[in-house]
């Protein structure tokens, strides 16, 4: 296994050991030790699914109080992930980190509580999995637009398909200071 730490301090890109043959492939997707040593020190208490198709975007998305850490995955198609950190007062608030996540490069990313998470769909589908360190709180989720200017992230969908949750985020400036992380 593979880790490597992102200019954002706390995101971290895993990529597992996959042994293939011609019958198929075989990895270790957790292992607490393993990922502890990886800088993945996580008490995980909930996995969800997401199935979607090419041209969706889902984000960006955070909880405070209650936050979630979340270790992201593609099981099938691929994806654009993307952590922005939402911390204030951090060295790096408001920049973010994009990977591809897909089932041919197995990559994991582990985005702390602190960020803002989301991904556009850029194959026909995907089916994504997020191991998430505190169980879903939809009272204390916070949305950031997903096209805030002033974050400048670069999708690769130019007209996303979007949830009227992730049309009516707000701009990063517009989140109450007590809504972001100390």
């Amino acid at each position: 296994m593979n880790s490597n730490s992102c200019e954002l301090a706390g995101l971290v890109i895993i990529e597992p050991k996959v042994f293939g043959d011609p019958r198929g492939f075989f990895f270790e997707s957790w292992n607490r030790e393993r990922y502890q040593t990886a800088g993945v020190r996580a008490e995980f208490v909930q996995d969800n699914l997401s199935f979607s198709r090419r041209g969706i975007l889902r984000g960006l998305h955070y909880q405070n109080p209650n936050a979630q850490g979340k270790l992201v995955s593609v099981l099938e198609g691929e994806v654009f992930d993307v952590a922005v950190d939402v911390r204030r007062g951090s060295p790096t608030f408001g920049r973010w980190h994009g990977v591809t996540l897909s089932r041919e490069n197995h990559r994991q990313f582990y985005i702390p509580p602190g960020f803002a998470h989301g991904f556009a769909v850029v194959s026909e589908t995907a089916l994504f999995h997020y191991k998430c360190t505190a169980y879903y709180s939809p009272q204390d989720e916070v949305t950031v637009r997903w096209d805030d200017p002033s974050l400048g992230i670069r999708w690769p969908v130019e007209r996303p398909v979007l949830s009227a949750k992730d049309a009516g985020g707000l701009a990063l400036r517009e989140i109450p200071v007590e809504r972001l992380f100390p």
